[in-house]
């Protein structure tokens, strides 16, 4: 077995196709297909089930992928710490994001990499908490974007405190409010985020027992404002993600506060890669 047929496998995996592997790796389908063919003569059972909608791992196959992500990490890991005693930082890092996190930060955090640390090679792969959670877990990520501590396996490094605000169209009658009372949205027709995961904003309304009318449960925010927008209801949604609201909305702040934490979490033995990113990102967060 081969540190590229385990590249490779982890590819097809990711992207559930031989070809769409195949593209991004630079190679021919038929040579990715090899690649996985030989992987299986050697294990001794399949490792991918072929259909017309595409490849999926075997159960063999995601054992087998959990063990092969620790050889190539610990790969990876091996050629960061031989570049870092040469004085080099260089490498490939993976980071799960969320959908507000890589509209406005990463790419100010991108370009400052790009410009410091070139030989950084940096990967972006979006979800919600649940899947970067999982991401971190299974190895597919370095580090993740997560909105509190959620593993002992992991260190999170605690970055921002983002204040959960309530949003209202200009013909609600708190519109003119300098501030909402949590306790008057019980049974206001309300908008939903729906993602897996720890629900901050159902966290909150919880935590002070309002139970308000929810209409709909949406994951995209740009839906819950649109939603809003046509009056159809009111929501809480974090600061990060309503930096360009309509005219006809407004965000206003709770009484009783409330936030979401965002923080940085990565395996407790991180890359030199992964930990020059989170200085980096530290020092960007402080000066803004």
């Amino acid at each position: 077995m081969s540190l590229v047929k385990y590249e490779i496998l982890n590819k097809v995996a990711e992207v559930s196709s031989f070809t769409k592997a195949a593209e991004a790796l630079g190679l021919t389908q038929s040579a990715v297909s090899h690649a996985v063919s030989s992987l299986e003569k050697e294990c001794g059972f399949a490792l991918i089930h072929r259909s017309r909608t595409g490849v999926t791992l075997t159960s063999e196959g995601q054992t087998m992928l959990r063990a092969m992500r620790q050889v190539l990490d610990a790969n990876e890991l091996l050629q960061q710490e031989a570049a870092h005693i040469l004085g080099v930082t260089r490498g490939k890092l993976r980071i799960g994001v969320i959908s507000s996190i890589s509209s406005n930060w990463m790419p100010e955090i991108i370009r400052i990499m790009d410009n410091q640390f070139p030989g950084i090679q940096v990967e972006l792969r979006e979800g919600d908490y649940y899947e970067i959670e999982q991401w971190l877990q299974g190895g597919v990520v370095d580090a993740g974007f997560l909105n509190g501590q959620k593993s002992e396996q992991f260190q999170f490094i605690e970055l921002v405190q983002d204040p959960l605000l309530c949003i209202v169209s200009n013909q609600s009658s708190l519109y003119n409010r300098a501030e909402i009372d949590i306790a008057e949205l019980e049974d206001m027709p309300f908008i939903m985020t729906s993602y897996r995961g720890t629900n901050d904003v159902k966290v909150l309304l919880e935590q002070y027992h309002v139970k308000p009318n929810i209409r709909f449960e949406l994951s995209e925010e740009v839906g819950i404002i649109s939603m809003i927008s046509h009056h159809l209801g009111i929501s809480i949604l974090p600061r990060l993600v309503i930096n360009r609201l309509p005219s006809s909305l407004k965000a206003i702040p709770l009484k009783q506060g409330g936030y979401r934490t965002i923080g940085l979490a990565m395996k407790h033995q991180a890359s030199p890669v992964t930990k020059k990113f989170a200085e980096i990102l530290s020092a960007w967060l402080k000066e803004k």
